[in-house]
């Protein structure tokens, strides 16, 4: 299989407007820096020249309740994941935790686990091998 691993996530929101207004802070920290939203939906993808590209959407849906699906974002260093927690709590991120290294996922494990405003749960990670806690 060829890079790149998604093509899309398609998320439900309870509350689009709020979910467009946090979305539009903390999904470009990520990478998603194209705003391609519509009146009905909220897009964000990923720069791209050879076609289309993966894009994190959602949706509003009254009536949706969060779960305990988590979304996890990968970052190549602890420093990205530091910057991208400075930029979900500027926007309202929700129940932060971290960053911070959890090595009962893995050793060198970074992550910060965070709710975006309707409780979808959420998670940036560094897997940096050989790079564990002082």
């Amino acid at each position: 299989m060829s890079s790149p691993v998604f093509d899309h996530i398609d998320l439900r929101v309870r509350d689009r407007a709020r979910a467009q207004q946090f979305y539009a802070r903390v999904l470009p920290a990520l990478g998603f820096t194209r705003d391609e939203s519509g009146e009905e939906w909220g897009a964000f993808s990923v720069e791209s020249n050879e076609g289309p590209a993966e894009f994190f959407g959602f949706t509003e849906d009254v009536n949706h309740s969060p779960d305990q699906t988590r979304i996890a974002f990968r970052a190549e260093t602890h420093e990205q994941v530091n910057q991208v927690a400075e930029t979900v709590r500027a926007a309202g991120g929700r129940n932060l935790e971290g960053p911070q290294f959890w090595p009962e996922y893995s050793p060198g494990y970074y992550a910060l686990f965070f709710e975006d405003p309707d409780g979808n749960k959420l998670e940036v990670c560094c897997r940096a091998r050989g790079i564990s806690p002082e």
